[in-house]
């Protein structure tokens, strides 16, 4: 797929890393389409190759309306994953599996953004938060690594680390790209083609695994537009 054949869908609201995204793909030829009623659909565009990258509402309801898929990690891999790569317990569970003693805890949802994940020191403080959710909702549940000296968001392509930038912190960054390196040399066949990999490092544990995201919806957080378009086109398969 190349951008000079493909149109990039992106809200109307954006932001600083949106607009660098923008100007690195009209750069390369391309054409970016900012959409207001997004969910109206546009027959010239349906019969257009079409990249989406904005907020998971925004992509979900593109995606249906112009039958495309969009590449995503496992939600739930981080479970799954050898101790050495995350460097704690995390557990898939429900919510009305959480007992007391769990806590304090780091809370995430599997489905992303039905409540604000983070530490929560009391069962009671998790309850009121996801009051009126089933308690068989699946949630993350992991060990709280405290403190965490720097995270760095990682672009990968089949593989290959399109870019790796600090977002929060300093740490040694080549050391990371080891770390990250090995991880993926480990762990390819469970990731999909393009995906966003944000790892952490604590003095104590050395580098891990933070967490997944999908390249259509990912902020750039330092990564360079031009390291990653690609990543973006990518994730959206015609």
């Amino acid at each position: 797929m190349s951008i000079i054949k493909t149109i990039l869908l992106i809200p109307e609201k954006t932001d600083v890393e949106f607009e660098d995204v923008c100007a690195t793909w009209t750069g390369m030829g391309g054409e970016v389409r900012r959409l207001g009623k997004y969910w109206v659909r546009d027959d010239e565009l349906a019969n257009n190759k079409i990249a989406i990258y904005g907020n998971q509402t925004f992509a979900f309801v593109l995606a249906q309306i112009y039958n495309v898929e969009l590449l995503s990690p496992d939600d739930t891999l981080i479970a799954r994953l050898e101790p050495k790569w995350t460097r704690r317990n995390i557990q898939l569970m429900t919510i009305g599996e959480l007992v007391e003693e769990d806590f304090p805890v780091f809370i995430k949802p599997v489905i992303p953004k039905i409540f604000t994940a983070g530490v929560f020191e009391t069962r009671d403080a998790f309850a009121n938060l996801v009051q009126g959710l089933s308690l068989d909702e699946e949630i993350l549940v992991s060990s709280v690594i405290h403190p965490i000296q720097a995270e760095a968001r990682a672009f990968i392509m089949k593989g290959n680390i399109n870019d790796l930038a600090f977002y929060e912190g300093v740490a040694d960054l080549e050391e990371g790209r080891r770390f990250l390196t090995g991880f993926i040399a480990s762990n390819q066949d469970y990731l999909p083609d393009v995906v966003v990999v944000d790892i952490a490092y604590n003095e104590q544990t050395g580098w891990f695994v933070l967490e997944f995201n999908a390249c259509w919806g990912a902020g750039l957080n330092n990564c360079s537009a031009k390291n990653v378009v690609d990543c973006i086109l990518s994730a959206t398969i015609n």
